[in-house]
């Protein structure tokens, strides 16, 4: 039994001087092929969702919809929180864009793990940028049907008829914490999910590029 093991070790031993050893420019250019490619994707998503959300803009843009935010008193509001995505949004395209052309002429194992870091840092911060804005479309619009929709206005004023108001304005704050809440955590599951896998991959890279400065 002894001799089969010592047979086996003698065998893989031989196998494994026979694999081709890689140098440390080779897994270098490995990682570094993978994390550009990651980074020009997390590029190329943050396009894609640019379009998606100005697209769904435009079709909610008819006249029919302005006039319903003007009578709900939020219209400026919105189009300024527009305006401010927008124009946040780019930002953040142009730095995914940066990102990516400096991995791209990235030339040492160092550079390389900074990009990573700061491509790791753009993208929390480009996920929080859009929770916060979310969260004021969503409290603006809460606002406008609460205190100017019909609907609104009804339950508004029968809660002061029947003086209930410090109650009914409890329970509206608490439902709205709750839906805005339960809202946000599926925001952020589908971030998770779009760019936490690229992320995750980059974190990789990230820790075989530490042990390669071992």
């Amino acid at each position: 039994m002894m001799d089969e093991l010592e047979l086996l070790k003698k065998d893989w031993q031989k196998r494994e001087a026979d694999l081709p050893k890689l140098s440390y420019d080779q897994i270098y250019k490995m990682i570094w092929k993978k994390s550009s490619s990651i980074v020009k994707w997390i590029f190329y998503i943050s396009i894609l969702e640019f379009v998606f959300w100005a697209g769904i803009n435009l079709i909610f843009n008819d006249p029919d919809s302005i006039q319903e935010l003007k009578d709900l008193h939020i219209h400026k509001v919105i189009m300024v929180l527009n305006v401010v995505n927008y124009a946040i949004i780019l930002y953040f395209i142009f730095k995914f864009y940066n990102n990516y052309k400096k991995i791209s002429f990235t030339d040492s194992s160092k550079k390389l793990m900074q990009t990573i870091l700061k491509v790791k840092r753009t993208v929390t911060q480009y996920v929080w940028f859009n929770l916060i804005i979310f969260t004021t479309y969503l409290i603006t619009n809460m606002y406008g049907v609460l205190l100017y929709g019909p609907e609104g206005k009804e339950i508004v004023e029968a809660a002061s008829r029947d003086g209930n108001s410090t109650v009914f304005w409890i329970m509206v704050i608490g439902i709205s914490i709750v839906f805005t809440v339960v809202i946000l955590f599926l925001i952020w599951l589908f971030y998770k999910l779009l760019y936490g896998i690229l992320l995750k991959r980059l974190r990789e890279n990230y820790n075989e590029l530490k042990k390669l400065e071992i």
